[in-house]
């Protein structure tokens, strides 16, 4: 008899956690077609699930899918309330925040435990946080973690012993595993001894991006957050270094560094780098772009450089892979879990370094030609019908034992 899950997608517009609903999903679509599913969506038109099978439907929750100040803990009951009226064998929330009065059964897919670790007001605020999301993975009948580093920081932050949560990968959007990335010609710079790519002739749809953008220079990337931990500061400073310290090669004299994500006016010391490191008019942020145009800015950059200082999972690094593009990338936290030796690793708190591994990559075909094929093997390593398949033998797990009377 088919289970009816009940699954949390009401911030599936968002950045980073809208990845990992959607394709999830999608791909639950594709590898499930006995399961009854419902979605919790927060408004009446969802592009997103336009076109799921007859299995999926969806529920609209009348009321914010975000904490409003002051009215989090009441908009958290009202939301555990209603799931209570849904005849449903089975729950699933998808994010870190566990709803109160939630009922059972349920599984919890926890992605990082950045918010307790980064945590910008200490004190009552924090405690309180981690009271209520302890209890949430407590009650949970099954934790589903995005990588073996998230389980070790849930196990050390929460106190949730390691037998009671699961590994369930991320996978890159398919997307960005389409064909169609550049054409790459070779040019040598014999005075300076370096043999150097660039790429020549984009794809049509990929010059009208950077037409549209003003953008006809090569160009280093980074895609994400520019909250602290993300440690764009660095990665700025580093930029100005490795610019004096290539500025004789002729193909990287104009090279510039693009950001795509928040706005720069959030964090005033990203701002204050930028000017100290008097790169103002090299540096470009770009805030948030559509997935297309976004895969076209992965396979126009001569390198996508990602420097945090701590992921749950860290989605970028993969999706730059899978579209060709060699990374640079920090050595802490899952990211090495996650890149595997397919990318240049890098201490992400030393400047020079992150400078280092930008250059090496840049000016070293040998080990950009490796970084490149070695990237498209590892992307291929996650599939999100793997981590649908994975999601549903939870849930039939769970239901198994846990499937209410009906």
């Amino acid at each position: 008899m088919p289970l009816r899950i009940v699954l949390d997608t009401r911030r599936v517009a968002d950045f980073g956690i809208g990845t990992y609903i959607r394709n999830l999903v999608r791909a639950l679509a594709r590898v499930d077609d006995h399961n009854q599913y419902q979605l919790i969506t927060a408004g009446q038109v969802v592009p997103e699930f336009s076109d799921l099978p007859p299995n999926f439907e969806t529920v609209i929750f009348p009321g914010p899918s975000r904490k409003v100040a002051g009215r989090a803990g009441l908009a958290q009951i009202r939301y555990g309330f209603f799931l209570r009226k849904l005849e449903a064998d089975l729950f699933h929330i998808p994010l870190n925040t566990v709803p109160l009065l939630m009922p059972k059964p349920y599984l919890v897919t926890i992605h990082d435990m950045s918010t307790l670790l980064f945590a910008s007001q200490q004190g009552y605020r924090n405690r309180l946080q981690h009271f209520y999301l302890r209890r949430g993975l407590l009650r949970a009948d099954r934790v589903m973690a995005v990588s073996m580093s998230t389980s070790r920081d849930v196990e050390s932050v929460l106190g949730i012993p390691m037998s009671r949560m699961r590994v369930v990968y991320n996978a890159p959007d398919p997307i960005f595993q389409a064909p169609g990335a550049p054409a790459m010609a070779r040019v040598n710079d014999e005075e300076n001894g370096y043999p150097l790519d660039y790429p020549v002739n984009y794809p049509a749809e990929i010059q009208r991006v950077l037409d549209r953008y003003r953008i006809h220079y090569p160009f280093l990337l980074y895609v994400g957050r520019t909250n602290p931990q993300k440690n764009i500061p660095r990665l700025v400073e580093a930029f100005a270094v490795l610019r004096g310290e290539i500025q004789d090669q002729p193909l990287y004299r104009d090279l510039r560094l693009l950001i795509i994500g928040d706005e720069i006016s959030r964090y005033p010391a990203l701002r204050h780098a930028v000017i100290h490191s008097r790169v103002e008019d090299t540096v470009r942020f770009l805030g948030f772009v559509p997935i297309d145009t976004l895969r076209a800015f992965y396979q126009a950059a001569s390198a996508f450089v990602f420097p945090s200082l701590y992921e749950g999972f860290g989605l970028p690094p993969l999706e730059a892979m899978a579209c060709g593009t060699p990374v640079v990338c920090s050595n802490v936290s899952s990211l090495p879990e996650v890149v595997g030796d397919a990318a240049e690793i890098i201490n992400p708190e030393n400047v020079f370094d992150i400078a280092r591994g930008m250059r090496e990559v840049l000016l070293n075909r040998t080990r950009r030609g490796l970084l490149v094929e070695r990237g498209f093997e590892q992307a291929r390593r996650f599939s999100w019908e793997r981590t649908a398949q994975q999601v549903l033998d939870a849930y039939e797990e769970v239901g198994s034992y846990k499937k209410r009377p009906r």
